[in-house]
């Protein structure tokens, strides 16, 4: 596949790190948020199982911060998600999905609880300061709804702990999953939690003052090495295995809560009240017609850029893979893919045309184990 340079403006804008990627020699980016997430930097495989067995410090300033301050702010939160967040508390995360009146997904953030009239949405790839602002305008809503200049790095791996301690002290270690809390470095307070966007532990620092994020950045660089410590990012194979679903890619506005395999975060019950309440209810009578489900596919490697059909021996379409990746675990490429529920049985066979080539596959659980 031919390769295009990105032209950097204001419109795509950089973060407070990327000349810090630069330097550390990074090999691609893709658009998120408007802003440059980096994609690898030796290779995707190589940084996979690095990523398994010491520590990155990757760039997610990408992750927007959406602040929602005043007397209406939970209200404002609970008017956008399915979730139950009544009962949410100070200095815990949320993961939540973002729904629309349709009962469709928005995005599916991480909420932080600052206190009780302030919150942060760390938004996955969508603008959902718009889809906010016009919530709270249409419900005449007491709240300011802002986008924030706070950057984030987030420390993952299973040295990551080890790492953490050396910086910010043994505090840290006290720190539980998706909790977080303030943390004090030459003077500065950063608030952390413990959380990321990998399945092997780690930790999000969230940075205000711009030029101690860039101090920072350089000492984690530097007491990391005895961790061996590389700039990272996150990693499509990693991911795709422990079933980290990407908004844009795994799902989107097309598809509901119930396809996306958060039913648990889903409450229809109790008096909160929400947009897509009724749409949800109404689905989940009916039941839905298609499911997120993993696959695996005969080939050593892909270069997904569009979402493919996967059909069954006599043509039909069973559904459609939506992100993939070559497993050095699994010695094939995985992927994960909408497939309509009459086919979502385990190991239901498929096969699929992808770059040009015609490879069989099968439909498995998420996680892909």
């Amino acid at each position: 596949m031919k390769k295009f340079l990105i032209s950097k403006t204001r419109r795509l804008r950089s973060t407070p790190f990327t000349s810090r990627l630069e330097e550390y020699g990074v090999g691609g980016y893709t658009v998120y948020n408007h802003m440059l997430l980096p994609t690898f930097f030796e290779s995707v495989e190589a940084e996979y199982e690095h990523l398994k067995n010491h520590v990155q410090l990757w760039d997610v300033t990408v992750q927007r911060q959406i602040e929602v301050n005043g007397k209406d702010s939970y209200k404002l939160i609970q008017l956008m998600t399915c979730r139950d967040l009544s009962k949410a508390k100070i200095k815990k995360c949320y993961y939540v999905p973002f729904i629309d009146k349709e009962g469709n997904m928005v995005n599916d953030p991480l909420i932080l609880k600052i206190t009780e009239t302030q919150w942060r949405i760390c938004i996955a790839d969508s603008d959902v300061l718009f889809f906010a602002k016009g919530i709270a305008g249409s419900f005449n809503l007491d709240v300011k709804v802002f986008e924030t200049n706070i950057a984030t790095l987030a420390i993952q791996g299973p040295k990551s702990e080890n790492l953490m301690k050396k910086i910010f002290g043994d505090k840290i270690c006290k720190l539980k999953f998706f909790n977080f809390d303030y943390f004090d470095y030459k003077g500065e307070k950063f608030m952390i939690s413990k959380s990321g966007f990998s399945k092997q532990g780690g930790y999000e620092i969230y940075i205000e003052d711009l030029e101690s994020g860039l101090v920072l950045y350089d000492q984690l660089m530097v007491a990391g090495k005895e961790f061996n410590i590389k700039p990272g990012c996150p990693n499509s194979i990693e991911r795709i295995e422990g079933a980290l679903l990407s908004y844009g890619n795994d799902m989107d506005n097309n598809d509901n809560p119930f396809e996306c395999g958060f039913d648990k975060y889903v409450c229809l019950d109790n008096g909160i009240n929400y947009l897509g309440k009724k749409a949800l209810q109404d689905i989940k009578k009916r039941g839905v017609e298609k499911k997120l489900m993993g696959v695996k596919i005969d080939l050593n490697e892909v270069n997904l850029t569009k979402e493919e059909n996967l059909l069954d021996e006599n043509n039909n379409i069973i559904g459609f893979l939506r992100s993939a990746a070559y497993s050095p675990k699994f010695k094939q490429v995985v992927g994960i893919a909408m497939i309509m529920s009459k086919y979502c049985q385990d190991s239901q066979k498929f096969k699929v045309n992808i770059n040009k080539k015609l490879a069989l596959g099968k439909v498995c659980n998420l996680p892909i184990l």
